[in-house]
């Protein structure tokens, strides 16, 4: 019998940690200042944009400057957050053209909204400026899973198609049927399962947390190819019995 994939390839899976991740901090290469705290997003196209002030240190900064970018992607578990994955990107810091200006930072507000972002795209004086990066390559760390990729591997490859309804669905599961969800994960498990959370849901499968230290995978038994069949497939997991 063909065993279901189970997961994403590992690029696809650092791209939509990517999507869903928040800038945490940025560092200046050969630079002698510590890490600086960093606001934005990331783009359509997996790179990072730097919400940078007129009182910060990269406000002035010169095109094509190398830095590297600390990115977090967090799950809510009730009122905690936890971090389920955290990106360094490295590469080139450069002003984002003042014709890409708008859409970039209408995009950056869907997912990491600010009101400094309206500034920028009200072109105000002394507006924030949008830095972006040009990728040289990428360290993940999520799960027990960790490595590097260039920025081919990561630039060619595209987030899980269904990610925003994946999360959507994700986060409605956690707060209005954990309760099911549990009692499901205890079925199928044959143990206790208290704490377990919806942790990630993509086309290949769901992914639980059963634990402080516990993720479990739970793949579908064929990838999921229409949103219908994602939500299918978790009505199923959900109502195991």
């Amino acid at each position: 019998m063909t065993q279901p994939v189970s997961a994403p390839p590992i690029t696809e899976r650092v791209r939509t940690l990517a999507a869903t991740a928040t800038p945490t901090h940025v560092a200046v290469a050969g630079s002698e200042l510590k890490a600086l705290p960093a606001r934005g997003g990331v783009d359509a196209q997996g790179r990072p944009v730097l919400l940078v002030k007129p009182d910060e240190a990269l406000y002035g900064c010169r095109d094509d400057l190398a830095v590297t970018v600390d990115l977090v992607a967090t799950r809510s578990m009730g009122e905690t957050e936890r971090a389920r994955g955290m990106l360094k990107i490295r590469g080139w810091a450069s002003t984002v053209p003042g014709h890409e200006v708008r859409e970039t930072a209408v995009a950056i507000a869907e997912r990491c909204p600010d009101e400094d972002l309206f500034a920028v795209i009200e072109n105000a004086d002394r507006a924030p400026r949008l830095l972006r990066i040009d990728v040289a390559d990428v360290v993940y760390l999520t799960g027990t899973e960790s490595g590097v990729l260039d920025s081919d591997d990561y630039l060619d490859a595209e987030p899980d198609p269904f990610l925003d309804l994946a999360e959507r669905m994700l986060h409605h599961v956690n707060s209005a049927h954990r309760d099911q969800l549990i009692a499901a994960v205890e079925r199928l498990m044959g143990e206790p399962a208290p704490d377990a959370w919806l942790w990630e849901l993509d086309r290949y499968g769901a992914t639980v947390r059963a634990g402080r230290d516990r993720l479990v995978r739970m793949p579908w038994p064929t990838p999921a190819q229409t949103p219908e069949a994602l939500e299918h497939a978790l009505a199923c997991l959900v109502c195991a019995h």
